[in-house]
């Protein structure tokens, strides 16, 4: 009887562990899958926030709201302020920044599906940059998923050859930045705590934006109507139209980056990577329902590559 209950015991222990497992990766999943959800549905503010205020106001204020959420966070045994290396985690802020400040002006000036399109080519930066200046060797697999991947921000973007605008490369820019400071993040920065990282991103992405302000009060800029003078506005007082959008972008410059830090801690990369993705469905889907933006196929098939060419590079790489 006793024999019997210790074989019990002992077959239920990998049992148990592989219950815990598929636990912490269910976790992680919907960590991932919240991290997206806030992400897609508060990226839609910006074109709202962009007809009232400037890129620079925009970053200095998203900062301010920002900064008393992480240090409550630091406060609640969530990681550690002071970064190990501070160089390493200053680079990567600035990489991750001036990514942001692409984006966030694409976002602004052009649909978000084609936005998202640019910034999540770093997967395929990533590669070619692995390939080209670390010595990484790929596959025919790898390959033919940067191959597909580019055919789908082509499709999305959908350039006009005859009449080229420059608008376009802005979310690429992005990308570019993006994948080097997830390059800086996995080789430089090993061992800082998630909390440090956000907070030296914040104070540059601060900087940044106070940077924007004073260069445009020293060297004032003709500024369009609406969203499309964005890049260009000044300090602006009157706030109350979007002190609440304000507020929102706040809380999910923390909330959103702690979620998907925490989807990455709990489980596998390549398998959390997967979900990362979702976001290119939750963020034109509100945008069709709030502004009425609309995909046609083309840009919907190159979406589906963008996502394959993702996925597969994330697997792959495990």
């Amino acid at each position: 009887m006793k024999h019997s209950a210790t074989i019990s015991s002992a077959g239920a222990g990998p049992a148990a562990s592989l219950s815990a497992d598929k636990l912490r990766q269910a976790r992680a999943a919907q960590s991932m899958l919240a991290a997206m959800l806030i992400i897609g549905i508060t990226d839609n503010a910006v074109p709202l926030m962009a007809e009232h205020i400037g890129l620079g106001q925009f970053y200095l204020m998203r900062t301010l709201i920002a900064l008393p959420l992480l240090l409550l966070m630091a406060r609640a045994g969530l990681g550690g302020l002071r970064p190990v290396k501070l160089g390493a985690v200053t680079l990567r802020a600035l990489l991750l920044a001036v990514s942001m400040v692409f984006y966030f002006s694409a976002v602004a000036l052009m649909p978000l599906a084609q936005a998202l399109a640019g910034l999540f080519t770093s997967p395929i930066i990533i590669v070619l940059v692995s390939v080209l200046f670390l010595q990484m060797r790929i596959g025919l697999v790898r390959v033919g998923a940067v191959v597909a991947g580019f055919v789908g921000v082509l499709l999305v973007l959908q350039p006009d050859p005859g009449a080229f605008d420059a608008l376009i490369l802005l979310p690429v820019a992005g990308g570019v930045f993006y994948a080097l400071g997830s390059i800086a993040t996995g080789r430089l920065c090993q061992g800082e705590s998630t909390v440090s990282m956000l907070l030296v991103y914040l104070l540059v992405q601060g900087l940044m934006g106070a940077a924007m302000l004073l260069g445009l009060q020293l060297w004032p800029q003709e500024v369009a109507a609406g969203a499309d003078g964005f890049l260009t506005r000044g300090w602006v007082w009157e706030l109350w139209q979007i002190a609440h959008l304000i507020l929102l972008q706040g809380f999910a410059a923390v909330g959103g980056v702690f979620l998907i830090t925490r989807a990455y801690q709990l489980g596998e990369a390549s398998f959390v990577a997967v979900f990362e993705y979702s976001v290119m469905i939750v963020g034109p889907g509100v945008a069709w329902l709030l502004y009425g933006q609309v995909l046609n196929g083309w840009q919907i098939l190159g979406i589906g590559l963008i996502m394959a060419a993702g996925i597969t590079i994330s697997r792959r790489s495990s």
